[in-house]
């Protein structure tokens, strides 16, 4: 389950055949049908399923989820994650890395300062942003943070092997 990526949320029940609406979270909504074999997330419950029907709705997706088959059953998987094995996302090309890559990093500047810990990032439209909690003895009394994700303007490298991304960044800011 750790392992597992999130790709969208079931939404609301759709007729009364048991399909449910899909809130894709990938750039191109249909995309979160390329990434079989699901895993449902509900709680602290996790369970596999499979999509044996799906199609466009209006600006959105409907499925149809096996062995649910009226809406009362459907009912039971409103809200629920969709989940998928991260061997499902495509390979990217060298230099570009998935955000779920980039969390846990330790950030550095060029001078060696240690601004803390990638907590998460952030799409702004203009770029995205790295979200990094800094160090509980920062010297600049800092607990948080935005650094723009710009390669080679302030990205300057990142390293999968060391967990590091260096940046040029004024740590003060």
């Amino acid at each position: 389950m750790k392992d597992k990526i999130t790709l969208g949320k079931l939404g609301a029940v759709y007729g009364i055949k048991g399909w449910l609406k899909i809130h894709s979270f990938t750039d191109d909504p249909e995309a979160i049908l390329d990434y079989m074999p699901w895993s449902l997330k509900l709680g602290d419950k996790v369970q596999a399923v499979e999509v044996t029907d799906w199609r466009k709705h209006n600006n959105g997706l409907i499925a149809k989820i096996a062995n649910y088959d009226d809406r009362d059953q459907a009912q039971t998987l409103v809200g629920s994650e969709i989940l998928a094995n991260p061997e499902a996302l495509p390979e990217l090309p060298e230099g570009e890395f998935y955000w779920r890559d980039l969390i846990g990093m330790t950030v550095v500047t060029t001078q060696g300062y240690d601004l803390g810990t990638v907590s998460d990032m952030m799409e702004t439209g203009a770029n995205d942003v790295l979200v990094v909690k800094a160090n509980r003895n920062d010297a600049f009394g800092k607990k948080e943070r935005l650094i723009p994700y710009l390669f080679e303007q302030v990205v300057i490298s990142v390293s999968v092997e060391n967990k590091q991304i260096s940046v040029d960044w004024d740590p003060g800011f």
